[in-house]
């Protein structure tokens, strides 16, 4: 069995196995953390999956009413924290912003942490900040800096698509985003066009890329000239998510939506091939090529030579055994001349002498 909860509301959704517990949609369970168990709020109830999932944490349980008090202490003093650190950074002049504030009180090694994640454009020496913000929050701190994708993650917010970001819902691994995945797509190069919250390009322009490398490489380029079922026509767009091609017609100049696999060349060489099968609905025209020359069938007689005679499978055969590429004309082919060679012969004396040239 397998459930889902969330640390934040509309927040990025963490699997568990329910182990023996059987949590409702919106009771607090623990969940095992690397700074101990925290408390979550159960988002999927407990439900049978048809694959063997494995490696997912146990839920640590049902939060009690000392989890809750606990959790929304520590809710809080991470507001306050937020507020503190903020004023100290301003105070330093430090080109710092704060994106999350973490405040850990279970784990062995300390009694509390305070873990402030910040994004800077370069690095910044916050050595002096950091002995503020410890006599201020009188607890041990931790500073760490994150990227632009990162910062969205931990804010969150609303994509140009108007969801919820990817990387603050579901998405776990940023994967590299080129410049040529928009070109690939027929999409506008324009920054603002194609960028989301954080400022750099969009993660969604990985999802459907294999598709469009996939269609562009089978399907023909724009200004090609195709065949469709309904004629003759010129490739002036493509509609990857329905795997056609938008054909102008030659004959009416309107334009038409053919599927890919009514255009494209392997397929046509196939059915126009002679070895396509034949059905009594689909009879493939004969391979074009220039049309066998017709040949004059006359009858024997006794003034045609007998090298005119053509029979009906085959070229005429004169009488001596040469096939006569002239048959229907009576004439005789040319005989290939023949090749000529030197030859010498040896006397007594071992000396060798040349003959001349001899027809062999």
């Amino acid at each position: 069995m397998v459930m889902a909860v969330s640390f934040e509301r509309y927040g990025r959704l963490y699997y568990l196995d329910p182990g023996p517990h059987l949590p409702r949609v919106g009771d607090k369970v623990l969940v095992p953390t690397d700074d101990g168990p925290e408390v979550a709020e159960c988002v999927w109830a407990p439900q049978l999956v048809p694959e063997d999932i494995g490696g997912l944490p146990t839920c640590a349980g049902i939060a009690t009413q000392a989890d809750l008090d606990r959790d929304e202490q520590n809710r809080r003093r991470r507001v306050d924290a937020r507020a503190i650190a903020k004023r100290l950074i301003r105070q330093h002049d430090l080109p710092m912003k704060v994106v999350g504030i973490d405040f850990v009180d279970r784990r062995e090694d300390v009694d509390q942490l305070v873990i402030v994640y910040f994004s800077a454009p370069h690095r910044v020496d916050f050595r002096e900040l950091v002995r503020d913000l410890a006599r201020g929050l009188r607890a041990r701190i931790e500073l760490r800096q994150v990227g632009a994708r990162d910062e969205a993650r931990l804010q969150g917010g609303i994509g140009p698509c108007g969801r919820d970001l990817c990387c603050a819902t579901f998405l776990k691994d940023f994967e590299p985003v080129s410049v040529r995945m928009a070109k690939d797509q027929d999409l506008p190069l324009n920054p603002l066009k194609i960028s989301g919250a954080c400022g750099r390009l969009m993660c969604c322009l990985k999802y459907e890329h294999p598709l469009y490398q996939e269609f562009n490489a089978k399907a023909p380029a724009n200004g090609t000239a195709v065949e469709t079922p309904l004629g003759d026509g010129v490739v002036v767009g493509h509609n990857v998510p329905s795997d056609t091609v938008v054909v102008r017609l030659a004959a009416s100049g309107r334009r038409c939506a053919c599927s890919r696999a009514d255009v494209c060349s392997p397929r046509q060489q196939y059915e126009t091939s002679p070895s396509a099968k034949v059905t009594p609905g689909n009879n493939p025209e004969p391979a074009s090529g220039p049309e066998p020359t017709p040949v004059e069938i006359r009858k024997p007689d006794a003034s045609t030579p007998q090298a005119a005679v053509v029979p009906a499978d085959g070229p005429g055969i004169g009488q001596d055994g040469q096939a006569g590429e002239t048959a229907a004309t009576g004439e005789r082919p040319a005989r290939k001349p023949r090749r000529r060679r030197r030859t010498t012969f040896r006397d007594q004396a071992g000396d060798a002498h040349n003959t001349g040239e001899n027809a062999e």
